[in-house]
């Protein structure tokens, strides 16, 4: 008979060989299960019994929601889920999962993120409902090892005591269409990928607004900002906008105004791509006497060429705080010229508030009145405080001898709370 050959490796190895892999190899190979088979392996032995409860990673989707009794609540299975992990749970759980389709109500839910909170949570990814989206709860703005977050479908409102998730290098909002930030400090970096982003609202202090993939952004609101530092990097004026080129309606501020010049030693006429899609343009609290304000304003009307309402506010509080000279003369007298082949064919409203007759308002008036055939009504409020009325009257006596591209418009100039002159084809 043939000598039986023994297995070299029986006399050596344990029987469960799984059992006695060191703990980390066992989290690997359970972090690459399904969670229901994940605690299914707690059936193995008695060694295996816990191991699903050091779990770092957890993910409760579709796939498991589809692995569960059907024929009972799904309120129930969810919180007989979430109790076994906040019960037999150990250790940090740094990754965690959650899409739910249909739940009437969250309350659950804010209790996990709680219990997340207090257990080192890096990478949290929520996706909800459209029609029923999640308004995160308070323990949330708490998770400050956060450095991945991914949302679907969640309404964001922090507390006026959060500061940010200074550790965050990643942020996906894939299903975002609205968005709207209030910070009230100063923060060096905001980067905001959002594909389906249609409104985006900013006031706050940031030194770099990235905004890289929002091709189908219709809505900007930027105010506030802060004039970024040279260690923080400066943005592209020119190219700025390139990346939503859809774009119809666009606020900004004169701080925005400076923190989108401050990468540009020389404003130009033109943004290097037109803004074919802007209808409404919003300049709010900026001074036409300094340069780098007015140089903007006249690029994005230059660069806008089927802009429709243009609505713009003057501060020149500024102005006096930083004691900056008025424009000289020259700089006022080639605006005309700086708008030679440019026709805004489709604008049909123009407000202008805070108007105090310096020459650079007068020129922009003007301007405007020139180039605009298709103009309806252009509203005009001067100044009241620290202007006399003597100087509003000699304002609107030099308004009412511009010559206007379109026979149609109407000139509205506000004298006083009480009294509008409306001026129609040169006539008062």
């Amino acid at each position: 008979m043939p000598r039986k050959v023994k297995n070299p490796c029986s006399s050596t190895l344990p029987l469960d060989v799984l059992s006695n892999l060191p703990a980390h190899v066992l989290d690997d190979i359970l972090i690459c299960l399904p969670l229901r088979d994940a605690v299914r392996t707690s059936i193995l032995s008695n060694k295996w019994r816990f191991n699903w409860c050091r779990l770092p990673a957890i993910m409760l989707d579709q796939t498991l929601w589809d692995t569960t009794n059907e024929n009972i609540n799904f309120v129930t299975r969810f919180t007989d889920i979430i109790y076994h992990i906040m019960a037999f749970h150990v250790g940090p759980i740094t990754k965690f999962t959650l899409s739910i389709a249909d739940m009437e109500n969250y309350l659950k839910i804010d209790y996990l993120i709680s219990f997340l909170s207090r257990n080192g949570i890096r990478h949290l990814v929520l996706q909800f409902p459209k029609d029923k989206p999640y308004r995160l709860p308070s323990s949330f703005f708490t998770c400050l090892q956060m450095r991945h977050l991914s949302l679907h479908y969640c309404s964001i409102q922090p507390p006026s005591t959060f500061e940010g998730f200074d550790e965050l290098t990643s942020l996906e909002l894939l299903l975002l269409e609205k968005l709207v930030l209030q910070i009230s400090s100063i923060l060096n970096h905001i980067q905001i990928n959002a594909p389906k982003l249609k409104f985006f609202d900013f006031t706050g202090n940031v030194e770099i607004m990235s905004l890289n993939k929002v091709p189908v952004l219709g809505k900007l609101s930027l105010v506030d900002t802060v004039k970024p530092s040279w260690k923080a990097g400066r943005p592209d004026l020119s190219k700025y906008f390139e990346s939503f080129p859809t774009l119809e309606h666009l606020h900004l501020n004169y701080q925005s105004v400076q923190f989108l010049a401050a990468g540009s030693s020389n404003i130009a006429a033109k943004l290097s791509s037109p803004l074919n899609c802007l209808k409404y343009l919003c300049l709010s609290l900026i001074c036409l006497d300094e340069l780098v304000e007015l140089s903007i304003a006249l690029c994005l009307i230059r660069s806008s060429p089927y802009l429709q309402d243009i609505q713009m506010e003057f501060d020149y509080l500024a102005l006096d705080d930083l004691r900056i000279l008025p424009l000289s003369g020259d700089v006022v007298n080639e605006i005309p010229a700086s708008f030679t082949g440019v026709t805004l064919n489709h604008l049909r409203s123009v407000k202008l508030v805070g108007i105090s007759g310096t020459k650079t308002e007068i020129e922009i008036i003007k301007l405007l009145l020139a180039v605009s055939p298709m103009l309806v009504r252009m509203l005009i409020q001067p100044k009241m405080a620290n202007e006399s009325a003597e100087t509003r009257l000699k304002v609107l006596a030099e308004i009412t001898k511009f010559p206007r591209a379109s026979t149609k418009a109407e000139v509205d100039y506000r004298l006083d709370d009480n009294c509008v002159w409306s001026l129609v084809n040169n006539q008062p």
